[in-house]
């Protein structure tokens, strides 16, 4: 049996999946789920990644889940310790008092554990929300995700894709300039060698910016056409209106207590504000395409997991709303809200029915002909 044929994954069906895990994330507190989500976008991250530097991003989005745990610990037991009157006292921190135009703040106090809990329980599920955004950042190449979008967000894309790659250029330019020192035979101490990487990393993100400037302005980026003026007065009045409607819609959609026509039909006004803006914004950005990105089943089944993952969550909410959001006060060991972890688990099909990455590496142990001349020629090389 012949193996698929290698290909990238559409980024825009990575990033539905992503996001769909992130707002399943975001309905919960439950521990149980939030380490289900982790371990789907870990498992499909380690399979589905290329061998780019920007893609080995995602170990830096855990660390930087732990430091927000951390953070949110931390902030709890200096600010929001008394938080939860009631439970058992884990210990106690000296309380400074406060004038009275800050009253409501604490300093210290008693911390108990139910407070930790929450704290914990908080804390881990903006650290799984980071670690979804981290996913799409490692499976999808933001620069092919800005060349897929419309021509009326082609400003706002650029805007978006630069803040989303400043962690994979950052994590990309410390490895290089490590590389580079373990290449001149540098032993310095992690002190030391923290002061001697920072400038040339900041040289190099720097330069990467002139280089990427340079290419925007050689492609002609920023032409626009001939559009009336009323044509792009109605754009801006529609796509404000769709983002309106998006928020709300999505707002409602996430609260079970809001009336009903603040969720669906708000969202799908919205949508449809949102396809008419694009429609007539597409005429002022005049561009090209070279080699347009594909669009296929295992792009559907992709953006589809994500869907049914958050979906499913939704359900869940109304459904089992106990479990998704596990008591404090009395503190209970969190149960399993079926629904929820079915559908999240049906997230990990893209790890096996996507197609494998393309790499950038040739393998020196494949069986097809052309492998013959590349094992001859590093025999030679080695031989001499």
């Amino acid at each position: 049996m012949s193996r698929p044929l290698a290909r990238a994954v559409h980024p825009i069906a990575w990033w539905v999946w992503a996001l769909g895990l992130a707002a399943a994330a975001s309905l919960t507190t439950n521990p149980l789920v939030l380490a289900t989500i982790l371990v789907v976008a870990g498992v499909v991250v380690m399979a589905r990644r290329t061998d780019a530097p920007w893609a080995r991003a995602f170990r830096a989005y855990l660390a930087l889940g732990l430091v927000v745990i951390a953070i949110r610990m931390v902030f709890l037991i200096v600010l929001g310790g008394t938080a939860i009157t009631r439970g058992h006292v884990l210990l106690r921190v000296p309380e400074v008092p406060m004038p009275g135009f800050m009253r409501g703040v604490t300093l210290g106090g008693a911390v108990s554990v139910e407070s930790v809990v929450y704290a914990l329980y908080d804390g881990m599920r903006l650290a799984t929300v980071l670690c979804c955004v981290g996913a799409a950042n490692a499976l999808a190449n933001p620069k092919r995700a800005l060349r897929t979008l419309p021509g009326a967000l082609y400003e706002l894309g650029v805007a978006i894709t630069v803040a989303l790659t400043v962690a994979p250029q950052l994590v990309e330019s410390v490895q290089r300039v490590r590389r580079a020192r373990k290449l001149r035979g540098a032993h310095d101490t992690r002190r030391r060698a923290l002061r001697a990487t920072t400038m040339p990393v900041l040289e190099d993100a720097l330069a990467r910016s002139f280089q990427l400037a340079a290419a925007m302005d050689s492609r002609g980026y920023g032409r626009t056409g001939a559009v009336p003026r009323s044509l792009r007065r109605a754009t801006g009045v529609l796509l404000i209106a769709a983002l309106c409607g998006l928020c709300v819609g999505a707002y409602g959609l996430l609260d079970v207590t809001t009336p009903g026509w603040l969720g669906l039909p708000m969202l799908v006004a919205g949508l449809a504000c949102a396809a008419a803006g694009l429609a007539i914004g597409n005429r002022r950005v005049v561009r090209t395409r070279y080699r347009p990105d594909v669009w296929a089943g295992a792009e559907w089944l992709t953006a589809a997991c994500g869907v049914v993952a958050v979906t499913a969550t939704i359900v869940a909410a109304h459904v089992e709303p106990a479990a998704l959001n596990p008591s404090i006060v009395p503190l209970v060991w969190p149960a399993i809200p079926t629904i929820a972890v079915v559908g999240i688990a049906l997230a990990v099909l893209p790890a096996w029915c996507t197609p494998p990455p393309v790499s950038s590496t040739i393998d020196l142990g494949a069986t097809e002909p052309v492998a013959a001349p590349v094992r001859a020629l590093v025999a030679s090389e080695a031989a001499s």
